[in-house]
């Protein structure tokens, strides 16, 4: 079986410092590194990436390919993204990545990718994407109105909240964990990431994480501070 890498960050970029290096650790030897994200007017993506790509160059990775996503993907974009090592999507308005990804020919190279063993990074609205449902709470929406859209399914029966402390998530990812009678219910604080191989949640960095799983709930302990970087292994209590 091969094995399947999943990233997921409760904020924007960056990278923890332990999840940086497992992410690369984990990147084929040959390929780029993926960076998908929606353009954003009046912002320059190139002055923002070294805030991702940053880290995984400390280990020793330099090979990315910059990915502005649209509606009409070009062939040349998609047979790079087809030959990627890794793949990260960055935050922005989940909606519009939504749109871009789920049910076209990008987000099926990624599906297709991520059960290959290519690892999937997701930050806030690229993280909202991995479950079977995207999940956007009203706080993230221009008329104020939860909306729930199909996602990726590279997190099966599993709900995902982001922002999980500065959007006040207990309640909605309560809710939607006893509604959608998901095996697993994750609320990731701002700078908080987890990984999980084959869907097991193995490592976690930065605030606490919620973890619910069905019949009783779990937490992570804390992570040590970065500079003296532990194994991050989950506990149960």
């Amino acid at each position: 079986m091969t094995n399947q890498h999943l990233f997921l960050f409760g904020g924007g970029p960056p990278f923890t410092e332990g999840l940086a290096r497992r992410f690369a650790s984990v990147c084929a030897s040959a390929g780029p590194i993926a960076l998908l994200y929606v353009p954003r007017e009046g912002t320059s993506w190139m002055s923002y990436a070294p805030v991702l790509t940053g880290p995984l160059e400390t280990h020793g990775k330099t090979d990315f390919f910059h990915f502005p996503l649209s509606g009409h993907p070009t062939a040349a974009q998609l047979a790079t993204l087809k030959q990627s090592a890794g793949i990260i999507i960055a935050g922005g308005e989940t909606e519009r990545y939504q749109q871009f990804i789920v049910h076209t020919p990008i987000g099926a190279v990624i599906q297709e990718r991520y059960q290959s063993g290519v690892p999937v990074a997701g930050f806030s609205a690229g993280a909202l994407l991995a479950p079977d449902e995207c999940r956007i709470p009203a706080i993230d929406q221009w008329d104020g109105r939860d909306l729930v859209l199909e996602g990726l399914g590279l997190l099966p029966d599993a709900v995902l909240s982001v922002h999980y402390d500065t959007w006040d998530e207990a309640a909605n990812l309560q809710q939607a964990f006893i509604t959608t009678g998901s095996l697993y219910g994750y609320g990731l604080p701002e700078r908080t990431g987890i990984y999980l191989n084959n869907n097991q949640l193995v490592r976690q960095e930065g605030p606490l994480p919620v973890v619910l799983k069905r019949t009783e709930e779990h937490i992570c302990q804390p992570s040590s501070p970065p500079s003296k970087a532990s194994s991050g292994k989950i506990t149960e209590s």
